[in-house]
């Protein structure tokens, strides 16, 4: 019965009750109400003397349906706050007088968890995967799950899992004494049925967890952690209250009782739910599941094709580091450059990479030397007869591209799939003067690929089976795959590169640079613009600020700070000197000699010290430099460059470090109103000129007072 559970009496006495909502066997009222139905009845048989409960099709629950969570809920009654987690959970489940193990394989995540921590045991396959995640969602764990785990694993291990939605394996779950035992997946009900009935006949224990102290510090000593968990949360991210919540509650469990911590729970569960936090946050959610749906392309029954060789051309920095992150992800990469020199200094700066990965403990020594024996350097097209994809990353002539592909047609497997890394040439125009163009792209990859794990993928008459080829690709290698239709400049780049004009046309008018970035970083941006520079280097942001200015000459600004830093050897963080000088550690520190340069740009620029503009609060600064970035996303959204309004939001996120609790760029306008947004760039526009221009696009939705965005569709998934 699908939605359900089912019931199954053996011989033995043991009743399985199965959740069976596949394919992750997610949790609803009605699912749960189901459950509730088949343990009474269970609980009340003669013939049934203990209760084993699993999922279907080798997954316990994937939690609750996300589309339960967010909106308005309305005021309940504390019998109705109460119902599943205390009336149900705790006082006929957790309570029964015939034993209840939970036999878990797959993902027991949210709300399946918790049902398995009210169970008196738990057994589970080496692979499963417990965690509660509820905290990404901007709400806490609802079903008791702040008040039996760290009963069951220590307040520290308990702290870990749930603030930061660490997911543990059914191995270490076993280590903590979350699980039982471990049993393989073909022994899992056997083991499960023989383990409730051994807690019937007293040869196992029969362990509450609600009412576990033995794994709990004294109150004193709980404390202490818990105070040291709230400046953690607080230090990590000051503008979020759902942690801080929860740390609440799970003190007051701890303080005044299990129980009363329950209803703790329920009461700030209700509250959160209607948290514009956890709002943003589902709507992240569901479109981060929508990038991925492009019509006429993903709806169609492709599979991906497998891509295990590629091949980059240009060993600069981009292709190397483009070729880092691929034997990082097991491809086998064949590195070509024009001459013998290039190609070292390309192969040299991979094993950099390499080796700056171990450096900072995110590789070990033999992940190095296996990712560095998947690389081949070469001079010529000999080795391309097997390759899967070909990223050009070398040229921004089209005439030069242009003789790269077709050289290409003739020496790579016909199915080969064919990539350009470049920020200026147009795919249409290049298509026009090849064959190919069918199975050609654009891909771009954001740096620093660790911190912004966006991929941008350009289409024009790029056949759906090769854009589903680049998706399920960039997929492999963790990264978020957005589709985008070809324009001037890549679409996100766009937006980052007038985001950062913006700080630094600031800096140019007298605001302090580390000030900008502590505003930046106050609102809750990953990567405040100046660090972002240094990060990015200099030369790449010359070079992308240069393509912007030549496109958009007429809403342009043309900044001069980085060029003169530039001229005194500054070049970033890879030389240790930018906007922050970097220690041996990379450690960033502020340099007194800033304000010299600043100066020297505002006199090249020829203006005055803005009194307005040294008086700022930390608001205004975003604000000015977010909404000239939210205004380049409004124009890609006139042109057509997007496929949804969503995507932007997802893009904001993963491709500039947009605080995804604010719902993404666009959804974020939506909370201040394009009138607002309107009148504000338009001030901006008149005393400081026309980058600050609102497109016609805002302008028609100020002047009637529609929404800047479309909300995205939602899609049943998990929690």
């Amino acid at each position: 019965m699908k939605g359900r559970t089912a019931v199954d009496v053996g011989a033995d006495g043991v009743a399985i009750i199965t959740i069976n909502n596949p394919p992750l066997n997610l949790l609803s009222v009605d699912v749960l109400l189901s459950l509730k139905e088949s343990i009474e009845g269970t609980i009340i048989r003669d013939d049934v003397r203990a209760i084993v409960i699993t999922g279907s099709k080798g997954k316990f629950s994937g939690g609750f349906d996300v589309t339960a969570f967010g909106g308005s809920q309305g005021k309940r009654t504390r019998k109705e706050l109460g119902f599943l987690s205390i009336e149900f959970l705790t006082d006929i489940f957790e309570a029964a007088r015939k034993p209840l193990v939970a036999a878990i394989d797959g993902p027991a995540f949210g709300g399946g968890l918790e049902i398995a921590l009210a169970c008196h045991a738990r057994i589970s396959t080496s692979s499963a995967q417990l965690g509660l995640p509820e905290l990404q969602y901007g709400i806490l764990p609802g079903l008791g799950g702040t008040q039996r785990l760290p009963r069951l694993v220590g307040l520290p291990k308990a702290l870990e899992m749930i603030l930061m939605s660490k997911r543990v394996s059914g191995e270490e779950a076993r280590i903590l004494s979350l699980v039982d035992v471990i049993a393989p997946s073909d022994k899992l009900l056997l083991k499960a049925r023989q383990w409730a009935l051994d807690i019937l006949q007293c040869r196992r224990p029969w362990v509450i967890s609600l009412y576990k102290t033995d794994k709990l510090a004294p109150l004193g000593q709980a404390r202490e952690i818990l105070k040291l968990a709230r400046l953690q949360v607080q230090k990590q991210n000051p503008n979020l209250m759902h942690p801080l919540v929860c740390i609440d509650v799970i003190e007051h469990g701890i303080a005044s009782g299990p129980r009363n911590g329950l209803w703790k729970e329920a009461e700030a569960l209700q509250e959160l739910r209607q948290s514009s936090t956890c709002r943003s946050l589902i709507h992240m959610f569901f479109a981060q599941t929508q990038i991925l749906k492009i019509p006429g392309i993903t709806d169609i029954n492709l599979l991906p094709r497998k891509i295990n060789k590629v091949a980059i051309l240009g060993g600069g920095l981009m292709a190397s580091e483009i070729a880092t992150m691929l034997v990082l992800s097991n491809y086998q990469v064949i590195l070509k450059e024009k001459d013998k020199k290039c190609l070292l200094d390309g192969i040299s700066r991979v094993k950099e990479n390499l080796q700056n990965h171990v450096k900072k403990e995110k590789a070990t020594q033999e992940k190095l030397e296996k990712s560095f024996n998947l690389i081949l350097g070469v001079l010529n097209y000999d080795n391309f007869k097997d390759v899967d994809l070909v990223i050009e990353a070398e040229s921004e002539s089209l005439s030069l591209t242009e003789m790269i592909f077709s050289e290409l047609e003739i020496c790579c497997p016909p199915n080969c799939i064919f990539a350009s890394n470049s920020s200026t040439l147009s795919l249409k125009l290049l298509g026009e003067r090849i064959k190919c163009e069918n199975r050609m792209a654009k891909i771009h990859f954001f740096c620093p690929s660790p911190i912004l794990p966006l991929m941008e993928i350009v289409c024009t008459h790029s056949s759906p089976q090769v854009i589903i080829d680049l998706i399920a690709f960039g997929r492999k290698m963790r990264k978020t795959p957005i589709v985008v239709r070809d324009c001037n400049g890549y679409a996100v780049t766009r937006m980052i590169i007038t985001y950062l004009h913006a700080a630094i046309l600031l800096a140019e008018r007298s605001v302090d640079v580390y000030q900008i970035d502590r505003a930046i970083t106050s609102f809750g941006m990953s990567l405040c613009p100046f660090r972002m520079i240094d990060l990015v280097g200099f030369q790449v942001v010359i070079m992308l600020s240069k393509i912007f200015v030549e496109n958009f000459p007429d809403r342009s600004y043309k900044p001069n700070l980085i060029q003169i830093m530039q001229q005194d050897n500054r070049e970033g963080e890879s030389n240790s000197k930018g906007f922050y000088i970097y220690d041996e550690n990379n450690k960033p520190s502020m340099d007194p000699e800033m304000m010299k340069y600043t100066e020297k740009a505002r006199t090249i620029s020829d203006v005055t010290i803005n009194s307005k503009l040294t008086t700022l609060s930390d608001r205004e600064i975003a604000e000015m430099i977010l909404f000239p970035a939210l205004n380049e996303a409004f124009r890609i959204i006139s042109e057509g460059i997007a496929f949804r309004t969503s995507d932007l939001d997802v893009a904001s996120v993963k491709g500039m470090g947009f605080p995804a609790y604010r719902g993404g760029i666009i959804s974020w306008s939506n909370s201040l109103g394009s009138t607002y947004i309107y009148s504000r760039l338009d001030k901006w526009s008149k005393d400081y000129g026309e980058f600050f221009k609102p497109c016609a696009y805002l302008l028609e939705r100020a002047s009637d007072g529609t929404s800047l965005g479309n909300q995205v569709e939602r899609t049943k998934s998990q929690l």
